[in-house]
C-alpha cells in the first residue's frame, strides 16, 4: 500500500482535479459522505443521536461540514463548531458552509478560551465527536484556541472521529505538533498517510478507514510514491519456494561472523534465524577458544575455528582464512555480540570494503563502523540494521532526533550512503538509495527484549543466502520477524516473557501464514 506524504497527496489531488476532470467539490463530497458510512459502520444508526462537528480553516474543515449535512439527512442531530470566522472559509469549503447555513444545523463560533468553554457547556449527551481542524497539511504547533480544542476532544466521554488525520499529528512523520487529538476512528482520504502508521500517530489514530474518493488508480501510479506499507500482498511472492528435487546446496550457504567472550548467543541466534528462513547452509566463523560452545549449542549450523583469534574475540590476523571461507557463500552476516576489539575493529572495516557478496551488519560492526562509514565504499551491497541508540551513533545526532522523524533519517541516510538501511523500532523503517521507504506493521512491544534483533539478523542474511535482493530480504525479514512475535501473542496470550529463540521458531509457521494463496490479515486491526 503506498503511503503519500502531504505534498504528495496534495498533488494526487490536485492531479484529479485538472487532468481528469473531478472537481474539487466532488472529491470533498465523497470524503464527508464516507466518512459518515465508516462511522454508521463503527458505531451504528445515528438517527437522533446529537454529533458534535469541529471545523477548523480550509479543506478539512470542508470535510466536517459534508459530514454535518449528511449526518442532519440522516436524523442525527448535529451540532457544528466552528473555529475561526465564516468568512475565513474559502473555495470548496466556503461553498459547504453556504449549504449548512440554510439548514436548520446549529453553528456556534468558537473563536477564544471562552469560546472553548461554551462549547464545552453544550457537549453534554453528545453520541461522538467529529475533529476536523487541521488535515495532513499542519506543519506548525497547535496552539491557542485550536490547542484547547484539541483538548476538550479529548475530555469528552464520546468516540472521536478524525477526518484524515487527528489534528496535531504530522501526517509524514507521525510526531506530534503541540496538542493531539486521540481518535478512536480516522477517517483518511484516497490513501493512507506514513503519520498513521508511525509512533505516536499510530497510538492517535485508533481504527483506520480509508475512503475511496475517486483519485484514478493511474494517477497514484504515475505518481510514483516511493514510501509504502508492507502487507502480505506485497511480500508473498518473494518468499522462497522449495522444489521437490531440491537439495541444501539449492538454497544457498550464508557466513556469519559473530560472538566474543560473554556474547556468544548473539551469534547462535544469528545462526538459528538463519536457518529458520530457510537458508540450506550456515557456517559460522569464530574465535578458536569458544569453538566448542558452538560446536555443541546449534548441531545444526557449521563453524569454523579461527586459528589465531584465541582470546575471545575474532582477529584481523585471522582476515585471509575468513576471506578464503566467504568464497563460495551467498552472503554474510557481520556483528551481532562480535564485540569493538581494535583488532576486530580493523577486521570489520577492511571486510566492508572487500567482500564481494551481500552483507548484513549489525550490533557492534555498526558501532564500529559509526566513525567511518561516509569514508568506506563497499564492494558489494550492505544491509545495516541499527536500533535508534546505534543510529544515533551512526549519524551523530541524539537518539530524540531519530524518533522525531523516523522516516526522513532512514531515507537520506540510505540515499547519502548507498545502503539498505533497516531502522529497528516499533514500525521498523527499511529505506533504499533509490528512494524507496518501508513501514513494517507487525510486531509488538513484547519484542522488545534480549536477542531479538541477531534474530533478525539472521533471517534477512538468510534470504539474501538464498537469492532474494536485499531490499527484498531486508523488507521480509522485518514483516516475518515481527508476524511470528504477533504470532506468539496470539496463540499464547504472553504480553511479554517468550525468548528470542522461541520467536525463531515460529518464523516458518509465520511464512506459511504469508505464503498462502488467500491473504486473510488485515492491515488495520488496531495500532
Amino acid at each position: 500500500m503506498k503511503l503519500p506524504t502531504a505534498k504528495q497527496m496534495q498533488n494526487l489531488d490536485t492531479t484529479a482535479i485538472n487532468d481528469y476532470g473531478i472537481p474539487g467539490v466532488v472529491l470533498m463530497e465523497n470524503a464527508g459522505r464516507g466518512t459518515v458510512f465508516a462511522m454508521m459502520d463503527e458505531f451504528d444508526n445515528p438517527q437522533g443521536k446529537k454529533i458534535l462537528i469541529f471545523v477548523g480553516p480550509g479543506n478539512n474543515g470542508g470535510d466536517g461540514l459534508v459530514i454535518a449535512r449528511h449526518l442532519y439527512q440522516l436524523g442525527a442531530l448535529p451540532q457544528v463548531f466552528l473555529l475561526v470566522r465564516p468568512e475565513k472559509m474559502k473555495g470548496d469549503a466556503a461553498i459547504n458552509l453556504h449549504i449548512v447555513q440554510k439548514l436548520p444545523v446549529p453553528i456556534s463560533l468558537v473563536l477564544d478560551a471562552d469560546g472553548v468553554k461554551e462549547a464545552e457547556s453544550i457537549s453534554d449527551g453528545a453520541w461522538a465527536a467529529v475533529d476536523a481542524i487541521f488535515g495532513t497539511g499542519l506543519k506548525r504547533e497547535v496552539s491557542g484556541h485550536f490547542a484547547l480544542t484539541c483538548e476538550l476532544i479529548n475530555r469528552l466521554p464520546c468516540p472521536v472521529v478524525a477526518v484524515d488525520i487527528p489534528s496535531g499529528v504530522d501526517s509524514d512523520s507521525g510526531r506530534s505538533l503541540g496538542a493531539c487529538v486521540r481518535a478512536d476512528l480516522t477517517a483518511t482520504y484516497g490513501l493512507a498517510k506514513p503519520g498513521h502508521f508511525i509512533h505516536p500517530g499510530a497510538e492517535l489514530t485508533g481504527r483506520l478507514e480509508v475512503i475511496d474518493i475517486t483519485i484514478p488508480h493511474e494517477a497514484v501510479l504515475k505518481a510514483g510514491i516511493p514510501q509504502e506499507l508492507l502487507s502480505p500482498e506485497t511480500l508473498q511472492g518473494w518468499v522462497p519456494e522449495r522444489s521437490a528435487d531440491a537439495h541444501k546446496g539449492t538454497y544457498g550457504h550464508l557466513l556469519i561472523l559473530a560472538g566474543s567472550t560473554g556474547k556468544t548467543g548473539a551469534a547462535i541466534l544469528s545462526a538459528e534465524g538463519a536457518l529458520r528462513s530457510g537458508a540450506g547452509l550456515v557456517t559460522l566463523c569464530v574465535p578458536k577458544d569458544l569453538n566448542p560452545i558452538f560446536e555443541t549449542s546449534l548441531p545444526e549450523a557449521m563453524t569454523v575455528p579461527l586459528p589465531h583469534s584465541t582470546t575471545g574475540h575474532i582477529s584481523v590476523n585471522d582476515a585471509s582464512l575468513i576471506q578464503e571461507s566467504a568464497l563460495g557463500k551467498k552472503a554474510v552476516a557481520i556483528g551481532p555480540g562480535i564485540g569493538t576489539d581494535p583488532d576486530t575493529a580493523q577486521l570489520v572495516l577492511s571486510l566492508y570494503t572487500e567482500l564481494t557478496i551481500p552483507a548484513v551488519i549489525d550490533a557492534d560492526g555498526l558501532s564500529i563502523l559509526a566513525a567511518t562509514l561516509s569514508e568506506l565504499t563497499p564492494a558489494a551491497p550492505r544491509i545495516l540494521t541499527p536500533h535508534p541508540g546505534e543510529m544515533a551513533r551512526l549519524t551523530g545526532k541524539t537518539t530524540k532526533d531519530i524518533q522525531t522523524d523516523r522516516l526522513r533519517t532512514a531515507a537520506s541516510f540510505a540515499q547519502e550512503n548507498k545502503v539498505i538501511l533497516v531502522l529497528k523500532g516499533s514500525r521498523t523503517v527499511i529505506a533504499a538509495p533509490d528512494g524507496r521507504v518501508a513501514i513494517n506493521p507487525t510486531g509488538n512491544p513484547g519484542m522488545a527484549a534480549g536477542g531479538m534483533g541477531d534474530v533478525l539478523t539472521g533471517l534477512i542474511a538468510g534470504f539474501l543466502a538464498q537469492g532474494l535482493s536485499p531490499w527484498q530480504a531486508a523488507c521480509l525479514g522485518v514483516y516475518l520477524h515481527g508476524l511470528a512475535g504477533d504470532r506468539i501473542v496470539k496463540k499464547t496470550g504472553m504480553k511479554a516473557g517468550f525468548l528470542a529463540s522461541e520467536l525463531a521458531a515460529e518464523v516458518p509457521l509465520a511464512m506459511e501464514e504469508i505464503r498462502g494463496s488467500e491473504i486473510k490479515y488485515s492491515l488495520f486491526q488496531g495500532n
